[in-house]
């Protein structure tokens, strides 16, 4: 690389950098009716810009420490004192996300469940569950999430927690958490409703939604799409019965059988990080003209199938393209959840109260939204990709381009120019309140055994 080629990605980078504090002041104008105070509203901006920082854990001490504040204080008040409305935060984060994405004719909307393991039994909503995080039973809380999913990129739109039956139905554990007394329990369907209904009514939803098994049962929530003419491809399981047009009911996985060899098309889901995700499709027919069985099937294993329940409103034109790109899009939400644990702290509060928890998971959602937004915008013009090759015999070309900037290598940008760097009197400052709050715990701590010890027959 030349001296001008490194010039010259400097000043795109700080280009970049810049365009991503513009759309940090701009999302923070559409917070600004959010706050009741100048002064949460201020924490809270520090709070999404520790979030998009590099710091290994974003919980209060650390984001209080990167803010320069003297303790965290301003931060847990901000969690759980503050007067300000965490959904009314996240209206805000759709609203310049969908604008900033754009193209909602071409996006889809993405549900899907994400959880946080988390010790012990006080968290809101916390009990022994399945967990995807974990891939298994474990012991943590669930949120359902909301993706907009546009060409240009993606980011979360809206997030609920999850609380279990046992919860909504144990009122000293509700208050001793901090439960809103109207909150009522609702399955996690229940919940894509909910927030379907708010995205419906800001005319912020895509023309498609898309989400797997969890979703594509339930009766309710389809039936709820279809009567707004909302299309979706919905993932099901194996076992679910479709009636074919002949009048025949059939599961999914026995209807996959009659399909013929010359049936299935090789087409893309579309791009995934190494290139197309190319997969063998099937398209058939049921007894309602406006519902159809996708069926996919893995080019590597036969085997592997996957079975998706389609609905296209009527009047709207649809291909068998369309259902399968929509079925592809659900992995951003996947990506979502990966960059917002990964990258800004989504599942690094170390809060147990129900609105803390939802007020941590509005800022998190911000910070990736303004990452998003300004990759979405930057993409044009920081991809610099050579011709892909049309043999398997091509030469590499010498200079292979630059893929787009990511949301990740934007984070890294914007770093770069809002890094505060801190005076050694403010490392000392909060190495010693460490030191002393550490010292008050052990304390309480070693009396607290004593009475226990004192209170044994």
């Amino acid at each position: 690389m030349t001296t001008t080629d490194l010039e010259a990605a400097a000043a795109s980078t700080v280009e970049e950098a810049c365009l991503a504090c513009g759309k940090l002041d701009e999302l923070m104008g559409g917070l600004a009716g959010c706050f009741a105070r100048v002064e949460p509203r201020r924490e809270a901006r520090k709070y999404i810009t520790g979030l998009v920082s590099d710091l290994p854990r974003k919980n209060c001490w650390t984001l209080a420490e990167h803010a320069g504040d003297h303790t965290p204080d301003k931060m847990q008040r901000l969690l759980e004192r503050a007067a300000w409305d965490a959904f009314a935060a996240m209206r805000a984060v759709r609203e310049f996300a969908v604008a900033g994405l754009g193209d909602r004719a071409g996006a889809v909307l993405v549900i899907d469940e994400s959880g946080q393991e988390k010790a012990g039994e006080h968290t809101a909503g916390v009990k022994r569950q399945y967990l995807g995080c974990a891939g298994r039973v474990a012991n943590g809380i669930n949120v359902v999430y909301a993706s907009y999913a546009a060409p240009a990129g993606h980011a979360v739109i809206a997030a609920r927690l999850y609380l279990p039956a046992d919860w909504a139905e144990d009122p000293k554990r509700r208050r001793a958490a901090g439960v809103p007394d109207d909150l009522e329990f609702k399955t996690k369907p229940q919940l894509a409703i909910e927030m379907a209904g708010e995205i419906l009514a800001e005319g912020a939803c895509p023309p498609w939604v898309t989400g797997d098994e969890v979703y594509g049962r339930d009766a309710k929530l389809r039936v709820f799409l279809e009567a707004r003419s909302i299309g979706y491809v919905l993932g099901v399981p194996c076992s679910f019965r479709v009636t074919l047009t002949a009048g025949q009911k059939i599961r999914a996985d026995h209807a996959a059988r009659l399909v013929p060899a010359l049936a299935w098309q090789t087409a893309s889901a579309g791009q995934g990080s190494k290139g197309e995700r190319d997969y063998e499709w099937a398209w058939l027919a049921t007894a309602s003209p406006r519902r159809h069985l996708l069926i996919r099937r893995s080019l590597k294993d036969p085997g592997d199938l996957a079975f998706f329940y389609c609905y296209v409103p009527a009047g709207r034109a649809c291909s068998f393209t369309t259902l399968i790109r929509t079925a592809g899009r659900r992995w951003p939400i996947e990506e979502d959840f990966e960059f917002g644990k990964s990258h800004f702290g989504l599942a690094d509060s170390q809060v147990r109260h129900y609105t803390p928890i939802c007020r941590h998971l509005a800022l998190a959602m911000a910070a990736l939204a303004v990452c998003a937004v300004t990759a979405a915008l930057a993409r044009p013009r920081t991809s610099t990709l050579a011709r892909p090759p049309a043999s398997p015999d091509d030469l590499p070309p010498q200079d292979p381009g630059l893929i787009a900037l990511t949301v990740a290598e934007i984070k890294r940008v914007f770093n770069l120019i809002t890094r505060a760097w801190q005076s050694i009197r403010h490392y000392l400052r909060w190495s010693w309140w460490r030191r002393r709050h550490q010292a008050r715990a052990r304390w309480f701590h070693q009396r607290a055994r004593l009475r226990r010890r004192a209170a044994d027959p």
